[in-house]
């Protein structure tokens, strides 16, 4: 029977050590949006106790701000950036309006 490379291709140790390394980072990644979150539902509890409305826009426009201009700094392109923070503070919205409706 021929060997067929395409059924068991030997494993390319570049790739696996830049595989390995991704892994590392989404892992990393997964870990600070916990925490991230695990704040900021904080935050909601302590605003929905205060009385506090759960978005603060102004706030959210400097962090954007903010966050663009790190984006620039580290070639990171600033439209994926704000794409992700606004998702980020969409879902934090929404659990801060959940907490403030008990």
């Amino acid at each position: 029977m021929p060997h067929n490379p395409q059924a068991h291709p030997e494993p390319d140790p570049v790739l696996a050590a830049f595989r390995k390394s991704i892994d590392n980072i989404d892992a990393a990644l997964i870990h600070i949006l916990a925490e991230r979150f695990r704040i900021t539902q904080a935050v909601g509890q302590y605003k929905a106790k205060a009385t506090l409305p759960p978005a603060d826009p102004d706030r959210e426009a400097r962090q954007i701000a903010r966050l663009r201009k790190l984006s620039e700094d580290a070639d990171l392109d600033p439209e994926f950036s704000e794409k992700f923070l606004r998702f980020i503070i969409d879902e934090v919205i929404r659990h801060h309006e959940r907490a403030a409706a008990g």
